[in-house]
């Protein structure tokens, strides 16, 4: 089997599977997307606060 033949054989294979795939509708990934961006900014904004205590504390502590 040659080389050509083998990389037309894979992707051959690759569309079979693809075609199998469970794809998600256009509103399922607006509102997943829109999940993980909020609870992205939930908690850096938490991080950011727990930071800033924790620096007013250990700067208390360290004077």
């Amino acid at each position: 089997m040659n080389i050509f033949k083998k990389i037309t054989n894979f992707f051959k294979e690759v569309k079979l599977e693809l075609n199998k795939v469970s794809w998600s509708t256009r509103q399922e990934l607006v509102s997943s997307t829109v999940v993980v961006i909020t609870v992205t900014f939930i908690m850096a904004a938490f991080i950011g606060v727990i930071d800033i205590i924790l620096s007013h504390i250990l700067r208390a502590v360290f004077r």
